[in-house]
């Protein structure tokens, strides 16, 4: 078995960050890693011939494509449900099966609640096989909690026209059951961040996995009755980063709300390497550090795919009053392939608002 069909599990990628091929990735902006779900079967991982179909085909449908043009079709009388593009592969599709390997999962988590009130937690987002144990660190905190709302970031892996992104559809369905989106809360998001001069542009049936996966850990870990806020990066420069913390942080204010940041670290280097890599990558989100997080890839000393995700929800939870992060847990896939060659890390981490009155604080 070659690293691709190891990373090509039954329930997703190990390295869930890329998700569209080597090729599309260096021409539209992205950096390189593997495809893990597959959009078109036959694309590879290296570059493809010269003149083959599926790089036109590839480029036509996703490059191409208007949000207007991307909307799937909804029958009379349904539901308007984001119908989950990943249950079975990423995760397990039985609902029965779901359930327990995420309860189990949340069990093994072995954690100490921060000394403060939480804010906002970062978790991996590879298949459930891959990250879900370290992921399970940060939602064992939040266990039989309640929240009116939960503000999801996370990176959008394809070529979808627009800087941040959210879901036209009123909920999110996996097989747990359905997850209402805040409408209001979307809206209210949109005229924020118009007047930053940034852009919320809303896509249908989108194909992207770094949020959706979260979902099932929510729904088994917080007691029912939370809406979402459902939000996707594309563009990850300093300006519509901080931007949309900044919103965020004034639409979430005066609620019972939780932020989520979705981003696995370094991507395919050998394990020690990695552990450099993903060390740094922590030590910035552990200062608190938003401006460091983004700037650690120009400075090439740390990686994260969701860097973008992860200063968004810095700024968001500082604006609520946060002002510290624990690092909870830290692995690779290696850890779960065998393959300590080429690996991806996974880290998870909780934001809290500290109870002693010393407490550190970001501009």
């Amino acid at each position: 078995m070659d690293h691709s069909e190891q990373m090509f599990g039954s329930q997703g990628g190990a390295g869930a960050c890329a998700t569209i091929p080597g090729w599309a990735r260096l021409q539209l902006g992205e950096n390189p890693g593997y495809a893990a779900r597959r959009v078109i079967p036959d694309v590879g991982l290296g570059a493809p011939p010269s003149g083959d179909p599926a790089k036109g085909r590839f480029l036509s449908e996703l490059e191409g494509a208007r949000p207007s043009e991307l909307e799937g079709v909804q029958q009379d009388g349904m539901k308007d449900v984001r119908p989950s593009p990943i249950a079975g592969i990423w995760y397990p599709g039985d609902p029965a099966a779901l359930a327990q390997s995420i309860d189990t999962q949340l069990s093994a988590a072995k954690v100490q609640a921060p000394p403060g009130t939480i804010v906002g937690l970062i978790a991996p987002h590879a298949g459930h096989r891959y990250s879900g144990q370290v992921a399970a660190h940060a939602f064992q905190l939040v266990q039989g909690l309640r929240y009116d709302i939960l503000a999801i970031v996370a990176p959008m892996h394809y070529p979808l026209p627009g800087e941040v992104l959210t879901t036209s559809h009123s909920a999110y369905g996996t097989p747990l059951g359905e997850i209402e989106v805040d409408v209001d809360a979307v809206e209210r998001l949109s005229r924020v961040l118009a007047d930053s001069g940034v852009r919320l542009e809303r896509v249908t049936q989108d194909p992207e996995h770094s949020l959706e996966i979260e979902l099932p850990f929510l729904q088994r870990a917080l007691l029912p009755g939370f809406r979402l806020l459902p939000v996707m990066l594309r563009d990850q420069s300093r300006p519509v980063v901080e931007a949309l913390g900044r919103s965020l942080a004034t639409v979430l204010a005066g609620r019972r709300a939780l932020l989520v940041g979705s981003s696995d670290l370094s991507h395919f280097f050998p394990d020690e390497v990695a552990r450099r890599l993903d060390g740094e990558m922590l030590a910035r989100l552990r200062a608190f550090d938003p401006e460091a997080v983004l700037a650690a890839e120009d400075e090439g000393v740390a990686f994260a795919c969701g860097k973008g995700a992860l200063a968004a929800v810095l700024w968001a939870a500082a604006g609520l009053g946060a002002d510290r992060v624990d690092i909870l847990n830290y692995s690779h896939s290696g850890e779960v392939t065998g393959d300590h060659l080429s690996v991806v890390g996974y880290g998870a981490a909780v934001i809290y608002r500290a109870d002693d009155p010393q407490r550190r604080r970001t501009s």
